[in-house]
């Protein structure tokens, strides 16, 4: 651009941001949302409302902003100014912020916390505590971007109870660490921690140490990451060197969806173990675990593992060593891999190297792959089976929510049914103006460039994030389904429009009220008359920018059913529901199937739209 051009333009953006200030009690003309009102009025025929729900997703950027950031896109500049672009566009860009720890003294004996949000924390509780007990109830509790590190916990206790209640549950894309919990506590005390980052949407979370080189000091861990959706955890050492410490871990990634779970050492190096394991991802859907250690090298004691991927739907799972070097060990493990369908296991190691043990194992499930069993007098294996996958009846598997998938006849007045939580758990974003999208690099061969422009470190959440929303947006179309992913409301338009036509009307579930309740269907009405209608669905990716992927199927009908409160039977939600009656081309592990029974073709499922997600027909 000629300097005889540039400032002319510079003095047309000062005119324009001028007249934004000046103009704050009328709609200014040259903002993304009323660029987006005339686009509407241009590519739909109909003079409905419009969608209060959608139009406030528009990009808040101004016409300076907009102009500015627009030149940079085009130059490939944006990481130049990214913190600015961000911020000044209602993105998302904090994935991957490190917890730093800032010291503070120790808390005196007998202490109690009853909240803490969102900080660092050294060390609480310490040496100088004999007798007593410290406890935790609340460590960033529903706070939506949980960013914590905990360094130290309860360290060399003597006759000390510790007791931590939550630690980041609710939360949503949390980034925590917990280094070190109850290490060297001795002489008896308990060591309670009841849960820790528990119903987290895209968890990325660290846990160093719990109980290291403790002495007759029993600690149990109630919950690790239930529920959770999408990310990354590590738990490096449980009860590591310890000594007559009665252990136990109840549940690991439990219901968890697509996470990636690494526990590296349980009870390593133990002596006079009594540890227990009761469930490690039961209930998953697509699990990658890795087990790296569980009662290596210990000597003498009981070791107990129940369940191991129990129920799980497919994914990917690697144990490696089992009671490996042990020695005069008396150790069971009742159930590894039962999938509910089928996926990839592998175990490697199986007591070898130990001596003088006694060595159980009950029932290893769908078999893929199993190395270094060690046949000698002391070990049984009672069951080593291959499992068929479901294909129909009504064997349901829990790990889906109740009341996420239901069939078209609970959809009448008077039903009493659980909604799902159709709560938005994603953190809140903006659509970008097209102007600007449409040149963002945006394809998995791009991955580099678009990491680059946000500054995402390799392997990092960032990373995980982008990859996972290029490989659904790039992922072929199943059969009979038309899709497209879209960051501007234009482009959303265009797709719905391609699909219905201009005559199109976009609706949502109205609120959240009724979440993870039981309710009672109020009056139902269908839409176009009830009758077999086409549909664009539209659902939320994660990216720093508001990302929807839209998809039309055929052979569905779509509902609006008001929700009513189970005890006075008020109105308190207007719900939008879509029965697919075609389910031939889904898969026969379909969460749908899991929590219906049936099979592919067998059955039409419904399902309510939720919060933030929306569905597009043609106007009645």
């Amino acid at each position: 651009m000629s300097k005889l051009f540039t400032i002319p333009f510079i003095l047309f953006l000062s005119f324009l941001y001028l007249h934004v200030s000046l103009a704050e009690d009328k709609e200014n003309p040259f903002t993304p949302k009323a660029s987006l009102i005339r686009y509407w009025n241009t590519h739909i025929s109909n003079n409905l409302t419009k969608p209060s729900f959608l139009l406030s997703k528009a990009s808040p950027l101004n016409a300076v902003n907009t102009a500015i950031f627009t030149k940079l896109a085009t130059k490939h500049a944006l990481n130049s100014r990214i913190t600015d672009f961000c911020t000044a566009a209602s993105l998302f860009c904090d994935f991957d912020v490190e917890t730093t720890s800032h010291s503070k003294p120790p808390p005196p004996k007998n202490s109690h916390f009853s909240s803490y949000n969102n900080k660092q924390f050294t060390t609480y509780g310490g040496s100088h505590n004999s007798g007593g007990v410290d406890s935790f109830k609340n460590y960033s509790v529903n706070v939506n971007m949980p960013v914590n590190g905990f360094t130290n916990y309860s360290p060399k206790t003597v006759n000390h109870g510790e007791s931590f209640t939550n630690y980041g549950n609710n939360g949503n894309v949390a980034n925590d660490s917990f280094t070190t919990y109850g290490s060297g506590g001795t002489k008896g005390g308990l060591g309670e921690f009841k849960s820790y980052e528990s119903n987290v949407n895209v968890p990325n979370l660290k846990f160093s140490s719990y109980s290291l080189s403790g002495n007759n000091h029993k600690q149990s861990f109630g919950s690790y990451s239930e529920d959770t959706n999408s990310g990354t955890q590590v738990f490096t050492s449980y009860g590591k060197k310890a000594s007559g410490v009665p252990t136990g871990f109840d549940k690991y990634a439990t219901s968890s969806n697509i996470v990636t779970s690494t526990f590296a050492s349980y009870g390593q190096l133990a002596n006079k173990a009594n540890d227990s394991f009761k469930g490690y991802a039961s209930n998953a859907n697509n699990p990658h675990n890795v087990f790296k250690n569980y009662g290596s090298q210990v000597k003498s004691g009981s070791e107990r593992f129940e369940n191991y991927r129990d129920n799980g739907n497919v994914g990917d799972d690697t144990f490696q060593n089992y009671l490996r070097k042990s020695s005069s060990t008396k150790a069971s493990f009742l159930n590894y891999g039962k999938s509910f369908n089928v996926g990839f296991d592998k175990f490697k190691g199986y007591g070898k190297g130990a001596i003088k043990h006694q060595i159980d194992f009950k029932g290893y499930g769908v078999n893929n792959s199993f190395s270094g069993y060690v046949d000698k007098k002391g070990v049984s294996f009672s069951g080593y089976t291959t499992q068929k996958t479901p294909m129909g009846g009504n064997l349901v598997n829990n790990w889906v929510e109740e009341g996420k998938f239901f069939r078209e006849s609970m959809l009448k007045q008077g039903v009493i049914m659980k909604m799902p939580d159709i709560k938005d758990k994603m953190p809140k974003r903006s659509f970008l103006p097209r102007v600007i999208s449409s040149k963002l690099p945006f394809s998995t061969s791009k991955l580099p460039k678009l990491r680059d422009m946000f500054k995402a470190r390799e392997n990092s959440t960032l990373e995980r994030v982008m990859v996972n929303a290029l490989q659904e947006c790039e992922r072929p179309p199943s059969p009979n389904e038309t899709k497209r992913c879209v960051a501007s409301v234009e482009d959303m338009i265009d797709f719905s429009v391609s699909v219905l036509g201009d005559n199109v009307l976009v609706r949502t579930t109205e609120n959240v009220n009724g979440s993870g309740k039981r309710v009672v269907i109020g009056s139902v009405r269908g839409i176009n008359g009830g009758k077999v209608t086409k549909s664009v669905s539209c659902h939320q990716s994660l990216l720093p920018y508001l990302l929807y992927y839209c998809h039309s199927v055929p052979s569905v009908r779509v509902y609006e059913a008001d929700i009513l409160d189970l005890q006075n039977k008020a109105k308190i939600n207007q719900g939008v529901a879509i029965c697919h009656l075609d389910t031939s081309a889904w898969s026969s592990g379909h969460g749908a199937f899991l929590a219906l029974g049936f099979g592919p073709g067998r059955i039409e499922v419904c399902h309510w739209i939720f919060e933030n997600d929306m569905n597009w027909t043609v106007a009645d």
